[in-house]
């Protein structure tokens, strides 16, 4: 296909939404649309033009939508949250290398929500935020969003004659979530931006250096509730006012190459992680990153082994990086030094002096955290990708992270090779090399050693409109380690089978599409032995209204071993097992999932799910407070006068079942609820006992003022603890980098359990709570 010029205009228009200017008589057009969901590539429902054109500093594009006015679906929603609602959106390859693109959509309001789309991910990471300025307007006709782009806001390749891979889109809500794009889809073909078409004529863009600072100040003050010997529930004390001053900055040394750097960056938690069951879970879970610093660039260091996983650096005192695309390398470069490993409580700090001074009279004493105190933890982590071919590559990642008697280094190297136009194969090999603290089952012990280890991915997927399947393998060694990344489980290897059958989408049907999937899985840990299986086979199926239905049948297999929780039993009998009777547990577990989802209108939106799984094992971890062990081992323990030693895990089958319930509901275009719970329930077979019952609410609701000015208020619940967490929070923030907030964060149980006499606690009781003010600002000049 033919590139699209784009032309250089001399005069800029207003960004009003009016589509009045003369600029745009002169701008390239986009029109004559496909649709192309729910759709395969048919005429859309609506028309819809767009314009673009640019001069030395700015992209400018415009959208016209022609629609019935009162039929249009859009609010003032908050930055990042339109595409539930009528939308358009542009892709920017800007290195035309169909591996990374902008994403940038606007509202009918012109609100606006951007990230990057990184070729092969699971989908759009939408954390980015560039600066730009965009307007929307509602007309008699349909609606119209003018944007201004700034070049400096975007990454891309330095040569003379430019060429970007381009797309553009419209989203139609109520039409079954429509979209209709410049470009047919050709489902056959695996991926997006390859795709896309491609835009040149951009020759005279303005070089330019651009430096960004954005200090920012935080006054807070929070009350905590501490232990108290003379009130065993503790106290609370209310800490004076803290000043915490921060500066980031990023400059921009060629269009191509951006460092970055923070000084005492201020992560107050203005947004915090959604509420999680955490009862009877075996590994760690994975939180999302959204930290401004680790935002930027983050795709660069991303991998299907996540050897970095920002959120291992937890209180940086510094940070930098430097992240960019030359020829054909992309590469990333980022240290960081955090202070959170050393920093301990002031208690803590306290029963270490109190050491010091017994250490000198008795030499032989040791106080466990004084070589760790005030200690920080050093990260580096080196990203390096080549690409060839279409859309192929070969990297390298390495990472590294040091602290007093640990010390971790990874490196390994990775790929993707597209074989055809529908299967792309990729893979990842690393290894670690670690001195540190290893717990040894055989010897129940931890032991300082070093440790070497490995770990792999490959994957074969081939995507096709009315089929599809994916193989699959993992793996991670007992001994490897990754203390920059993320690794839930070592001492396991996977293999994974998926297949699809699908029908044509037929956009005008009352059903429009159903997908069938099958699914096999087996993991077995290094020794050989099995440590689960699963097959399962599910439906879905797309309604007319935004409805959807899916269906779920699993069963499936799980294997313990006692050394996997704790301590291996020897024959001597000098090491007692971690499990109480047999060493190994085992058992069949068949279970059920439906769900639902359908957005009712252009106010009301619900989703639901139900789950119910059969000998699911409850591994006898008990769950707070509120709900002890309920196992044979440890009623019987209880029973007999608490006699003896303190039981070993018993795990045990259980019946478990899992509700999830959403619903958002806009009762006027400025003003936002939504309602998440999830009901979790545990009952073991043998002993006949609630093992435990989660309750999990929260409750969202945001009164955008303006589109920059809101007032925003969340509730968090969990009837585990009985807690409730709750923030009230006022913001304005006119750009990425400028803005403040007002917040007030509170902590508290409702006939909970004290937390430092785990009795039960009747009535109210703060835990704590946090006033905050933050100021940050963003200074910006080119030369």
């Amino acid at each position: 296909m033919q590139d699209v010029v784009i032309p250089k205009i001399s005069g800029s228009p207003v960004i009003d939404g009016n589509l009045d200017d003369a600029a745009w008589k002169s701008a390239a057009v986009f029109k004559d649309f496909y649709q192309t969901q729910p759709g395969d590539n048919i005429a859309p429902s609506k028309p819809t033009e767009v314009y673009m054109a640019y001069d030395e500093h700015y992209l400018y594009v415009a959208f016209k939508c022609w629609d019935e006015r009162d039929k249009i679906r859009a609010t003032v929603a908050k930055r990042d949250n339109v595409f539930g609602e009528d939308n358009v959106r542009i892709w920017l390859d800007t290195y035309n290398d169909q591996r990374r693109a902008y994403l940038l959509g606007f509202n009918p309001f012109g609100i606006q929500q951007d990230g990057i789309l990184t070729e092969g991910s699971m989908g759009v990471d939408f954390s980015v935020d560039i600066v730009m300025e965009s307007k929307g307007a509602i007309h008699d006709w349909g609606w119209a969003v003018e944007a201004k782009i700034p070049f400096k806001s975007l990454r891309y390749a330095s040569a003379k004659k430019r060429i970007w891979g381009f797309n553009v889109a419209r989203n139609i809500d109520r039409f079954n979530d429509e979209i209709d794009q410049w470009l047919p889809n050709d489902r056959n073909v695996s991926g997006t931006l390859i795709k896309h078409g491609r835009i040149s004529g951009l020759d005279d863009i303005k070089y330019e250096r651009t430096l960004e600072v954005v200090p920012s100040v935080t006054l807070r003050q929070t009350s905590e509730r501490v232990a108290d010997r003379f009130l065993p529930p503790g106290r609370i004390v209310n800490k004076p006012i803290e000043p915490d001053i921060g500066v980031n900055l990023k400059f921009t040394l060629t269009p191509n190459i951006t460092f970055d750097a923070a000084i005492n960056p201020d992560y107050a938690e203005i947004e915090a992680d959604a509420p999680v069951v955490s009862a009877n879970r075996r590994f760690p879970i994975f939180f999302e990153e959204k930290r401004p610093f680790f935002l930027e660039g983050k795709e660069i260091f991303d991998s299907s082994l996540s050897p970095f996983y920002s959120r291992t650096i937890v209180d940086p005192d510094f940070a930098a990086k430097l992240t960019g695309k030359t020829g054909k390398i992309t590469f990333g470069l980022l240290a960081a030094s955090d202070n959170a490993p050393g920093n301990y409580s002031e208690d803590e700090r306290t029963a270490n002096r109190e050491c010091l001074i017994g250490q000198q009279s008795d030499p032989t004493v040791r106080c466990p955290i004084d070589e760790f105190l005030d200690k920080n933890a050093l990260f580096g982590v080196l990203r390096l990708k080549r690409d060839f071919g279409e859309s192929n590559y070969i990297g390298f990642f390495g990472t590294a992270r040091t602290f007093p008697k640990s010390r971790n280094f990874v490196g390994g190297f990775d790929g993707k090779y597209r074989l055809d136009d529908a299967t792309i194969f990729s893979y990842q090999v690393l290894g670690s090399h670690s001195r540190k603290n290893f717990y040894s089952p055989e010897r129940d012990r931890v032991e300082y050693r070093t440790g070497n280890g490995l770990a792999y991915s490959i994957n074969l997927d081939n995507t096709k409109d009315t089929t599809g399947w994916t193989l699959g393998l993992e793996g991670k060694s007992p001994d490897y380690r990754s203390d920059a990344g993320f690794a839930n489980r070592t001492d396991t290897n996977s293999f994974f089978f998926a297949n699809r059958l699908s029908t044509k989408s037929r956009s005008d049907a009352r059903l429009i599409r159903l997908d069938w999937r099958q699914s096999v899985s087996y993991e077995y840990d290094w020794s050989g032995r099995i440590q689960g299986a699963n097959g399962e086979t599910s439906v879905s199926a797309q309604l007319q209204g935004n409805f959807s239905l899916n269906a779920e049948a699993r069963f499936g297999y799980e294997h313990l071993y006692e050394e996997e929780f704790g301590p291996k039993r020897n024959a001597s009998g000098t090491i007692r097992g971690a499990f109480f009777g047999a060493p190994e547990r085992h058992a069949l577990q068949p279970s059920l999932a439906f769900g639902l989802s359908k957005t009712i209108n252009s106010r009301l939106a619900v989703e639901a799910s139900i789950e119910f799984s059969w000998n699911t094992f409850d591994y006898d971890f008990g769950a707070g407070n509120r709900y002890g062990r309920v196992s044979p081992a440890y009623l019987s323990w209880v029973q007999g006068g608490m006699s003896g030693p303190y039981p070993a895990l018993d795990p045990g089958r259980a019946f478990e079942r899992e509700i999830e319930f959403g619903v958002e509901y806009k009762p006027t275009n400025a003003l936002r609820f939504s309602l998440d719970y999830s009901n979790t329930r545990l009952h073991r077979n043998d002993t006949d006992r609630l093992a435990f019952e989660s309750n999990l609410f929260t409750l969202h609701s945001t009164y955008q003022f303006t589109r920059f000015t809101f007032l925003r208020t969340r509730v968090d619940y969990d009837s585990l603890d009985k807690n409730t967490k709750g923030q009230v929070l006022f913001g304005w923030t006119p750009n990425p980098g400028t803005a403040f907030y007002v917040g007030y964060n509170d902590d508290f149980n409702y006939n909970g359990y004290n937390r430092f006499t785990d009795l039960p606690q009747p009535g109210f009781e703060r835990n704590g709570r946090t006033v905050f003010i933050r100021m940050s600002y963003l200074f910006r000049k080119s030369f």
